[in-house]
């Protein structure tokens, strides 16, 4: 594909323009002077037909333009040194204009077939190698684990074919091509140009600006899925020839940039896998390992209590605070048993139809010591069609909701627990008077060990809303937090209905 490939005529390439009609020439005339030391023994067919292959060499060496040459100048030999009267160009014999009539069509269509076939074997020839050298690029394509290195694959292929230089502009899918992302170009872009091709996803070329330090041609690196980039291309000799051929390599760019790009999606989802589980792993060591020790401080905390006679007001205080705090670290222990269970896929729902009452009332129950510094309202209406949950894990989320409001609201606070039927679904929300949530992390309030700086100085392994939203999202509910007006936060918590069975008493009024 280079300008300095071969053409297909080996002996014409050695040769001049002039040269090689000057060979023509000496060709053509000592064949027809060696002719006539044979003129008396030979009929003039045979003489006729070794003109003719003459035409037929300079055709296969040469070139079409010479064989054309050599046509008609052995028709003009022919007449001039055979033909009677001999040496002179008048013919006698009008049956001869036929003869030079035939003889002219016979060589020229010799000549022009001959050297049709011949440059038709070169094309293929051309194609061969370039076909050779894509798929050669192609097996090195395979082999590239990074961009830079398929940088530096592409650069050479296309210097050694098209003796120009080349760079990946990588954009993934940025429609907008600027000079931060050319940095390190061996010459210069035109943005706008770039830009063009990408977007309207087409090859853009500027025979202007050959010659110059500018890359002159745009080649969208595009797959089926996506856009990667644009390649560009400076100083392209003969671009009719070559951009058939950066077209296709574009394409197997695209491709070697896709298979990167899936590549590095796998591997960091493979990474976040094994770092998941191996946190996993941790949190169900590390639980097991406080919650047996925890076990014996909550029960001799509790014992305290019950001591008689009774101890002490102070002391009293102090057991009352122990036990307040031992079970707040249970709970925060059975968070992370309860995130590595269900992590690990162990824990499957068992679903049964339940009144949100009764779970929410089990879960006020559980947290009655947190909560007895806060005015808790629940406004869950007795009319509440029954939801199929798992009450125990529900009951964990309403628990960590409202202990979480606990946590980030002034004691004495109001902490407000209501429920409302939607057509589709039914909605728990949990309210508090704190100072809400961070507004530039509310969807990450649900991810696991993430707190926010206004979280800083508070207790916790930031796991509880985690838990919460794995929950929720099993029973295929939906949950997510907010800023109430008054200033607050809120998490929503969205249940689907589904089709609650019938009561007995429904069934007999």
């Amino acid at each position: 594909m280079n300008a300095n490939k071969k053409s297909g005529f080996p002996m014409a390439e050695r040769f001049s323009f002039t040269q090689r009609y000057f060979l023509t020439t000496l060709f053509c005339a000592f064949t027809a002077i060696g002719l006539t030391f044979f003129a008396d023994d030979f009929d003039h067919a045979n003489i006729v037909m070794s003109l003719l292959l003459v035409v037929l060499l300079v055709s296969v060496n040469l070139g079409r333009n010479c064989a054309v040459y050599s046509a008609v100048l052995c028709v003009i030999l022919f007449d001039y040194l055979f033909v009677p009267p001999k040496f002179s160009f008048a013919v006698n014999d009008p049956q001869y204009l036929v003869t030079f009539f035939v003889m002219l069509v016979v060589a020229l269509t010799t000549a022009h077939m001959a050297s049709g076939l011949k440059e038709a074997a070169a094309d293929a020839s051309k194609r061969e190698e370039v076909t050779q050298a894509l798929y050669k690029v192609a097996k090195d394509l395979a082999g590239a684990l990074t961009g830079s290195q398929v940088n530096e694959i592409i650069s050479k292929f296309i210097l050694e074919q098209t003796a120009s230089k080349s760079w990946i502009i990588e954009t993934q899918d940025n429609k907008i091509v600027n000079d931060d992302m050319v940095k390190g170009s061996p010459f210069s872009i035109e943005s706008h140009m770039a830009t063009v091709a990408l977007r309207d996803q087409r090859t853009v070329n500027s025979t202007a600006l050959n010659g110059a330090e500018w890359a002159s041609l745009y080649v969208p690196l595009s797959t089926s899925r996506r856009t990667y980039g644009v390649l560009s291309v400076s100083n392209i000799e003969n671009p009719k020839i070559s951009l058939k051929m950066i077209e296709a390599l574009a394409s197997l760019i695209a491709i070697t940039l896709e298979r990167l790009h899936y590549a590095q999606v796998a591997h960091k989802t493979e990474l976040e896998i094994i770092s998941e589980r191996l946190r996993s792993s941790i949190l169900s060591a590390l639980s097991h390992d406080i919650r047996t020790p925890l076990t014996v401080l909550v029960g001799l905390a509790d014992s305290l209590l019950l001591v008689k006679p009774t101890l002490p007001a102070a002391t009293l205080e102090t057991s009352r605070a122990i036990t307040q705090q031992a079970m707040r670290l249970s709970n925060l222990v059975s968070n992370l048993l309860e995130m590595a269970r269900l992590n690990s896929g162990e824990v499957k729902l068992r679903s049964e139809w339940h009144h949100l009452q009764d779970v929410v009332g089990a879960s006020l129950q559980h947290l009655n010591l947190a909560l007895s510094d806060y005015q808790v309202v629940t406004n869950i209406p007795s009319d509440l069609p029954l939801v199929e949950i798992d009450a125990v894990l529900m009951e964990r989320v309403v628990s960590n909701l409202v202990e979480n409001a606990a946590k980030y609201s002034p004691k004495g606070s109001r902490i407000e627990i209501s429920a409302i039927e939607h057509q589709k679904d039914i909605e728990i929300y949990v309210l508090d008077q704190g100072s809400g949530f961070d507004e530039t992390k509310l969807e990450e309030v649900f991810s696991l060990f993430v707190r926010g700086e206004k979280e800083s100085n508070k207790s916790g392994f930031g796991v509880g809303l985690a838990i919460s939203q794995v929950i929720v999202k099993a029973h295929r509910g939906n949950i997510y937090a907010e800023n109430d007006s008054s200033g607050g936060g809120v998490v929503h918590i969205l249940l689907p209905k589904g089709t609650p069975p019938v009561l007995e008493q429904e069934a007999s009024a």
